[in-house]
């Protein structure tokens, strides 16, 4: 198997997501054909890693995809020089239940394939305590290997100096130490961070953290660093598609999609035809089904609202052919989407949902899904495994539910998706098949 580092952290806001950008600018740069991953369900840092790396971020799951899974998305990097991948929150956390192949932490990801973890310690408002965490982190897993650490936001030499001491005192090796800059932040939306997309000069920002990182970090010894489990026997992962030949809505309202989604469809022998709502565009009148990822159609209502062509390519497209929307996706299928103002928008009317973002509400959270329709490929009665995350209220769901829903724990939940005819609807971003 390729080599790999996995950058993981204490907590969520330490710093992973700019550091990995920096160094997977800087591996580039270099000549290193670098493969990026993302542990755990996130869409905006992965379309981050593309733009760094120049090639496509896959995602890592242990409580949605099994261990082969998991060992055949590792699979993928094999034509490249080294995998550098990014934890999410804190390095063992995870959902409160074991899933597919762990609790979806990044320690599982780590231990399953043998990538050493650098910790990124945030060193504000701390010096020697420092060595406690790292010390802490490097002994709770025996499976989980720490090869270095990182300190992020230095404020001085001799901050950095007395951090340094205590690390060599407890025989682990500090990276690299970066100072406090604001070269280092990115800006965020209710989601997480902005899309690449969204950001003017966005590859001039990443090329600034690099140079940080290039200026800070000790890149030859971080690479030397990586390693991984023997590759085990080539094992295909099954992503039924939807149909034959599928229009996929993409642009800036519909981006939420997982790359090992679509090579898995495309693997099938899928025909992937996208096109762009926000553009007027009608889904392609060949297509055999279609499919609306999430996103943030909510900042665009006024003028999804306004694109009759696409909308009525979808009412169309409807009278004999299936069309699944996932979160985003689904509340433009529904009657209408109330912004954040109050002021409601016709959808396309397709389902009977009205969601709301003038009452924001976080519904978050690993689901288990049981179909009571078939869905996009996939049988009635099948289970999937999936993630919501989302801020709206929902205030109309007059249809029949999609599916039976719970969270990782296995206690039902509300989010029930909804289903008219050959249109479907989920809250839950499909992440992969159940056993």
């Amino acid at each position: 198997m390729t080599p790999g580092i996995l950058i993981a952290a204490p907590r969520s806001g330490s710093g992973k997501t700019v550091i990995t950008l920096g160094l997977l600018r800087s591996l580039r740069r270099q000549g290193v054909a670098v493969q990026p991953y993302k542990c755990g369900p996130d869409y905006i840092d992965t379309g981050f890693h593309r733009l760094a790396s120049g090639r496509s971020s896959l995602n890592l799951d242990s409580w949605a995809m099994d261990a082969a899974m998991l060992h055949g998305l590792a699979g993928e990097a094999a034509d490249t020089d080294l995998i550098v991948a990014e934890g999410v929150m804190g390095l063992f956390d995870g959902a409160p239940a074991r899933g597919a192949s762990g609790n979806g932490s990044s320690a599982d990801i780590a231990a399953l394939l043998g990538w050493p973890v650098i910790l990124i310690i945030d060193a504000s408002g701390q010096s020697q305590s420092a060595a406690a965490i790292a010390q802490g982190f490097r002994a709770l897993r025996p499976d989980v290997g720490v090869a270095g650490a990182i300190i992020n936001r230095v404020a001085s030499p001799r901050h950095e100096a007395m951090i340094r001491q205590a690390m060599e005192d407890i025989a682990m090796p500090v990276l690299g130490a970066i100072p406090g800059s604001p070269a280092l932040a990115i800006p965020e939306r209710h989601l997480g961070l902005v899309q690449p997309s969204d950001l003017e000069q966005a590859d001039r920002m990443i090329d600034a953290i690099a140079d940080l990182i290039e200026a800070h970090v000790d890149v030859p010894v971080l690479q030397a660093a990586a390693d991984a489990l023997p590759a085990l026997p080539p094992a295909a992962y099954h992503c039924p598609p939807p149909g034959q030949r599928v229009a996929l809505a993409q642009d800036a309202a519909f981006s939420f999609t997982y790359a090992h989604m679509l090579s898995g469809w495309r693997a099938a022998g899928a025909e992937i035809i996208p096109f762009s709502p926000l553009a007027d565009e009608a889904p392609d009148p060949v297509a055999d089904a279609v499919w609306l990822p999430g996103g943030y159609p909510e900042l665009h209502a006024p003028r999804l609202a306004q694109a009759s062509r696409f909308l009525n390519g979808l009412r169309s497209h409807a009278e004999d052919r299936p069309i699944h929307g996932e979160c985003g996706g689904y509340m433009v299928l529904g009657q209408a989407i109330i912004d954040a103002q109050g002021q409601s928008h016709a959808m396309a009317g397709l389902l009977g949902l009205v969601s709301s973002f003038a009452e924001r509400r976080l519904h978050l959270g690993y689901r288990q899904a049981r179909l009571l329709a078939p869905m996009g490929g996939h049988n009635s009665g099948a289970p999937l495994r999936g993630h919501e995350f989302h801020y709206s209220t929902v205030v109309e769901q007059p249809d029949e539910p999609l599916a039976h829903v719970t969270d990782a724990m296995g206690v039902p939940v509300a989010s029930s998706g909804s289903r008219r005819a050959r249109v479907t609807g989920s809250f839950f971003h499909l992440i992969a098949s159940a056993t």
